[in-house]
């Protein structure tokens, strides 16, 4: 029996890898945990009744803050996917709890200092001999695994990887997606340049020196920001050509980005309380409740009526049959999914691909390290389908992951590639 704990399964990103791991034959028990318990008995109640119905679905409360609590609910599992954030706060703690319960672990850490603080873990995951797999959602995660198919069948030495994403439109944005937000604008963001770290902050004039406009396929060309993203820092280790890593952001509307820098700026991300009348507030707390509050009137004002996003890489480097720089560009566009489609789904195939004792390697590795991309890519042609995703081609078999793959040559011609699964 395989059972596997969706840590925070009923958040925007860890319900979607808990229907992504309900879609798969490999898992027979699926526990719902999160802290709110009317919301686990829903999630269990969706699960159990889908189409087809799914055996196997259990709930339980946990709370990431007690590590009684965590320890419980880890008790007898096999792997557990934690999409509990903001990852700054729950990342290493609940890595730490995996090892000393011996449990794989699957996490979509997306915070940079969350990632180092991980990877110190790796030789108590050793000795432990617990696998974890950090950073498995779609930036990073998806975006890691695509550079190392570029790596491994594209190009012989990847010189620069540039990553940009863009999402918004979804339903709601909860406190920790705006907490994750503020934390990425007011950080340091580590930059990969001509082979040296170079650090800055996304509002700061050496961070907005690296702005670029990018044109992102469906969606649209908008300005990208230096965002502190852990591929910065880990696709250094696992290509020794590499020469430059960036990672670049943005959220739409832009007036909704703009409202929340803006803040920042004006020292509202303060965790300092002040006295209001008499009581003490927290100004990160005020500014999250506000920006909240301001997001379906900026939605409307801007026309977005419903989720949208794409994941763009752009990776250069040479063949050695070839002479010349080489450039393959990634587009996975998202169509009407949002950020916890494309980081849920991600998660999920993660897990199942580690469900798999042979494809298991102690210690803590970022998705590039230890990730087949052959493998990830042809699991998601065989669950994407059953999650009503994408469509089914006329002999009803293999269905495409949505990646376009553009190979710019040295001549400047452009071919279209595709993923050779088939």
């Amino acid at each position: 029996m395989t059972r596997v704990v969706v840590l925070g399964g009923c958040g925007g990103i860890g319900s979607v890898a808990a229907r992504t791991l309900a879609a798969a034959t490999q898992v027979d028990e699926i526990v719902i945990a999160d802290v709110r318990s009317d919301a686990v008995q829903a999630m269990v109640a969706e699960l159990s009744g889908g189409v087809p119905a799914r055996s196997g679905i259990s709930g339980s409360v946990v709370d990431a803050s007690d590590p009684a609590s965590v320890a419980g609910v880890l008790a007898g599992a096999d792997l557990v996917v934690n999409c509990i954030g903001p990852f700054y706060r729950f990342g290493a703690p609940l890595l730490a709890a995996a090892i000393r319960a011996g449990v794989t672990y699957v996490d979509v850490c997306d915070d940079l200092d969350a990632t180092r603080a991980q990877l110190e873990l790796h030789d108590a995951a050793v000795e432990a001999g617990v696998c974890a797999l950090i950073g498995m959602g779609n930036s990073p995660g998806f975006a890691n695994v695509l550079v190392r198919y570029a790596a491994d069948h594209l190009l012989d030495v990847v010189e620069s990887v540039d990553i940009m994403h863009i999402h918004g439109g979804e339903p709601a944005e909860g406190p920790a997606v705006i907490k994750h937000r503020i934390h990425a604008m007011t950080n340091d963001v580590p930059l990969f340049i001509d082979g040296e770290f170079r650090t800055v902050r996304m509002l700061d004039d050496d961070g907005q020196a690296f702005v670029t406009h990018t044109e992102f396929r469906d969606v649209g060309t908008y300005p990208v920001y230096p965002y502190p993203h852990p591929e910065t820092i880990t696709l250094p280790r696992y290509l020794p050509g590499l020469r430059r890593a960036t990672n670049l952001g943005v959220v739409f509307p832009l007036s909704y980005f703009n409202m929340t820098m803006d803040l920042v700026r004006l020292g509202a991300a303060s965790t300092e309380p002040v006295e209001v009348d008499g009581a003490e507030v927290v100004p990160l707390e005020f500014t999250v409740a506000h920006i909240i509050s301001q997001r379906p009137r900026l939605l409307a004002e801007a026309g977005v009526d419903g989720p949208a996003g794409c994941l763009k890489i752009v990776v250069s480097g040479t063949r050695e049959a070839e002479d010349g720089d080489h450039t393959i560009v990634f587009s996975l566009s998202s169509g009407s999914m949002g950020a916890g489609e494309g980081t849920g789904i991600p998660a999920g195939l993660g897990a199942l691909l580690l469900l798999d004792p042979s494809l298991r390697t102690a210690g803590v590795h970022p998705p590039e390290g230890i990730v087949d991309p052959l493998a990830m890519l042809g699991l998601a042609t065989d669950i994407l389908p059953r999650l009503n995703l994408g469509g089914s081609d006329d002999d009803g078999g293999m269905v495409d992951v949505p990646i376009h793959i553009a190979h710019h040559r040295p001549d400047g011609s452009v071919e279209e590639l595709s993923l050779g699964l088939g």
